[in-house]
């Protein structure tokens, strides 16, 4: 795990050690120790959650800075279906929005709405082509998927085995640019998506469906939101390069994948922890006659990621406006663009509970963990610096913590000891109790 890239790191110069971020965290992957967070990368998901939870900002999302365009001969944007609805789609329409991006230094632009539409394509094809246990589970949120495999590694043959539309689209992107510019070689061309979470970086860094990304870098939409804004103003005409209809669109906000599933039994649920609810259902096997389930992370799906600008309900309010002026699709999917969606590998079980490689050895330590468990409170209060009782005893465990580290055992103690200090003061010897016995001085 030593050499897994992690998109969100911790500034530690701003942690103030409120313990936030602690409850918050879906895989248990953060402590606070020493009066700061630290974060415990084999278990981090990359979902942002204490991101968007950090008062003082010390959770911090990163991305690739502007510059790393310079790195390649020619330039292509993958904007998120976000994008666009971070700003008034009655000015500033898709096609500004792409036209823009070609004007800050992009040599081409493809819309991963359109990588949604055929990922949509292939994932209906395969669902009425095989059999496996239903229902099966969106792969597009990365954060998701490695909340499967970390968390529930019993739902990973669940995960439908189509790529994420942003890899898709980084596929057919590259093909098409050097289909149109012949002088142009792939290693020359760099392919940047434009996304609304840092989930994404991580994916790109550490491919789970492919051996390796198609995709050379990520920009936040942050960072380009004002560089778009600044150009849009200038387009009195701008091109028309539309390649996706609402079906894509519409991917942005939670339900805009699964509506488009050839099912009337969907399920789509958005926020970490409504997530982890229901794949713990799916697990004791209570969600029946349920044929795909569209999970994402962040509330609200992609629009309410930690690196977009507009308020999450102001840009829902937007994608439903869209409804009613676009077409469910521009152009029907090709076989050429529908080949090598299936995944090059898949996703495996990532360990983070094991004690110890000693199978009786860690089953000691998991029977200690039980004991030391029943000896804490039971209020998960957080103020130990790890999320729960059991959380703590398991650091106690792997020497991490200390039983004292709990607030209501150490008060214990200290009152114990206390009781004990004033037992053994009663019981000093003559020769040294100082107190008065009743008696005058000298008489025995």
């Amino acid at each position: 795990m030593g050499d897994y890239f992690h998109s969100v790191v911790l500034e530690e110069d701003l942690c103030m050690g409120c313990t936030n971020c602690i409850k918050k965290c879906p895989t248990d992957a953060i402590r606070v120790q020493g009066g700061k967070a630290r974060i415990m990368k084999e278990r981090c998901i990359d979902c942002g959650e204490c991101v968007r939870n950090c008062p003082y900002k010390a959770k911090v999302a990163m991305t690739d800075p502007l510059e790393k365009m310079a790195d390649f001969r020619y330039t292509i944007a993958l904007p998120a279906p976000t994008l666009y609805l971070q700003y008034d789609i009655s000015k500033f329409g898709r096609d500004k929005i792409l036209t823009a991006l070609k004007m800050i230094g992009f040599d081409y632009v493809y819309e991963v709405a359109r990588g949604a539409e055929i990922v949509t394509k292939a994932s209906n094809m395969y669902l009425r082509n095989h059999d496996e246990p239903r229902p099966m589970i969106s792969s597009a949120c990365p954060a998701i998927v490695r909340l499967i495999q970390v968390r529930f590694p019993n739902l990973l043959s669940q995960i439908m085995p189509v790529k994420s539309p942003m890899e898709v689209a980084a596929l057919n992107a590259r093909r098409e640019f050097c289909e149109r510019n012949p002088e142009a070689s792939p290693e020359d061309i760099g392919v940047f998506f434009i996304s609304p979470c840092a989930a994404k970086m991580t994916s790109v860094k550490n491919p789970i469906e492919v051996e390796n990304s198609g995709v050379d870098g990520v920009f936040s939409i942050k960072s380009v939101f004002f560089k778009l804004l600044k150009q849009m103003g200038k387009i009195k005409n701008a091109e028309n390069i539309l390649q996706a209809g609402f079906g894509g669109v519409r991917w942005a906000t939670i339900g805009g994948e699964a509506k488009g599933i050839e099912s009337d039994n969907i399920l789509y649920v958005d926020g970490i922890q409504n997530v982890i609810r229901i794949f713990e259902q799916l697990e004791d096997d209570k969600l029946k006659d349920v044929d795909f389930i569209e999970a994402a992370a962040c509330p609200g799906g992609c629009l309410g990621g930690p690196l977009t600008v507009e308020n999450m309900y102001v840009a829902k309010t937007r994608n439903f406006r869209l409804k009613f002026v676009l077409p469910k699709m521009l152009n029907e999917v090709t076989e050429t663009e529908l080949d090598k969606t299936a995944f090059d590998r898949y996703p495996e079980h990532i360990d983070v509970s094991t004690l110890d490689s000693d199978l009786s050895v860690a089953l000691q330590k998991l029977n200690k963990m039980d004991e030391l468990c029943s000896m804490l409170p039971a209020l998960d209060c957080g103020a130990c610096g790890a999320p729960s009782c059991r959380a703590l005893s398991e650091d106690i465990v792997r020497g991490k913590a200390k039983l004292t580290d709990c607030v209501f055992v150490l008060k214990e103690k200290v009152r114990n000891l206390a009781k004990e200090m004033i037992e053994l003061e009663n019981m000093l010897p003559p020769t040294l109790d100082n107190k008065s016995s009743g008696k005058a001085k000298g008489d025995f």
